[in-house]
């Protein structure tokens, strides 16, 4: 058994229902909302205790339906740092962009890390990406990690080699000594490595990189690889900075399967950010499935009142487990749709969404945009 699927505890018999919540192994199941609810109030009282913005934040009355949930903009951590746990206690402290801009700062405690790891190895299990029958060549394009790189991204994209064996580790976004360098050259003869190689490949990261890597190769006349069917690529991130030579999701994967042989239902786009650690993940429809440990709602950007399935609005995502942080609920720039489960036909029995912009990119940058700078005058 993959050693993130193995137990987590909270770090207090007062979070029970968090504890309860968090042990459910079935990553798509909504089916007891009044364990969801408790957990949530569980972790309203745990956040009030013991961080003085949260008490100021909520009314102290248990939640009744998440509609009531207090929320906290996601730009509030890229202006405070706030913790609900002791400083000794934070095993990963993130932040969610380059060198310059507004940096979202995030602590993770060993029960939040592990619980989320736990969140993520749950979900490549149910889509039978777990596999360590044999080794498999990594292409991460995200930044390569330092010493001094603390983005979410890149602990996110070394936690992604543990579920198969690593043959070889490429990064399209390698550290040159004095920052970080984008290499469509260096990419371009590691896949053609991995293809001579026979063995499986998986591909992780923004997806500007390997679509401007699969661009290169044409622009040079390199005739397509054939990569392992067994391969794998998951995207994560948006485009932002090169919105311009955004592409669509079903085109992209059309590249890369005519390019690198993928085949479309191995080629996974995801959603997350460092101020909701929550993995949402697209099932083999391409539809991002809300989980288990988590409930999103979209409200209306001017009333901020919740809204039905299908209207666009701000989506809001829910979830008690993260102890470090009052990030328990998280209202996000972006603007999105929520759907019923139904309207997918995957098979996954939860509400899904669909990203349809960022309100605001003016002042805000996430890791996608910061890595979109050392792209300019490279795609």
């Amino acid at each position: 058994m993959n050693p993130h699927l193995g137990p987590a505890t909270v770090p207090d018999r007062s979070l029970s229902a968090v504890q309860a919540l968090c042990d459910i192994a079935a990553p798509y199941d909504h089916s007891d909302d009044a364990l969801f609810l408790e957990a949530m109030n569980e972790s309203n009282r745990w956040h009030a205790q013991r961080n003085d913005f949260f008490r100021s934040l909520w009314n102290g009355k248990p939640i009744k339906d998440i509609s009531e949930q207090p929320y906290v903009h996601a730009n509030f951590f890229k202006m405070h740092e706030v913790l609900s746990v002791p400083r000794d206690e934070v095993v990963v402290h993130a932040t969610s962009s380059g060198t310059t801009g507004q940096k979202s700062q995030m602590f993770w405690d060993a029960w939040t890390l592990r619980a989320g790891q736990r969140m993520v190895a749950r979900i490549y299990d149910h889509n039978g990406f777990i596999d360590d029958t044999e080794p498999v060549h990594y292409l991460i394009n995200l930044n390569q990690p330092t010493p001094s790189v603390k983005l979410g991204s890149s602990f996110t994209g070394q936690f992604m080699t543990d579920f198969a064996p690593v043959q070889s580790v490429d990064y399209g976004l390698a550290h040159t000594g004095t920052g970080h360098e984008f290499d469509a050259f260096g990419s371009i003869r590691a896949l053609q490595r991995f293809a001579d190689s026979g063995l499986p490949v998986r591909i992780f990261g923004f997806p500007a990189f390997l679509s401007f890597t699969i661009d290169r190769m044409r622009a040079m006349g390199v005739e397509p690889v054939k990569l392992n069917e067994r391969s794998l690529v998951w995207f994560g991130g948006g485009w932002k900075g090169n919105a311009d030579k955004q592409i669509s999701k079903s085109e992209l994967r059309s590249k890369v399967t005519e390019m690198l042989g993928i085949p479309d239902n191995r080629i996974r786009d995801s959603y997350g950010s460092v101020e909701h650690s929550v993995p949402y993940v697209e099932c083999a429809h391409h539809n991002l499935h809300v989980p288990t440990w988590s409930r999103a709602l979209v409200r209306d950007v001017r009333t901020l009142e919740p809204l039905p399935y299908g209207e666009s609005g701000y989506i809001q995502f829910v979830s008690p487990y993260i102890t470090s942080a009052p990030a328990q609920s998280v209202l996000m720039g972006d603007l999105a749709a929520l759907h019923a489960p139904e309207e997918c036909g995957c098979g996954n029995e939860t509400p899904w969404f669909e990203i349809l912009g960022r309100a605001g990119v003016s002042r805000n940058r996430s890791c996608a945009i910061a890595a979109a700078e050392l792209l300019k005058g490279k795609a």
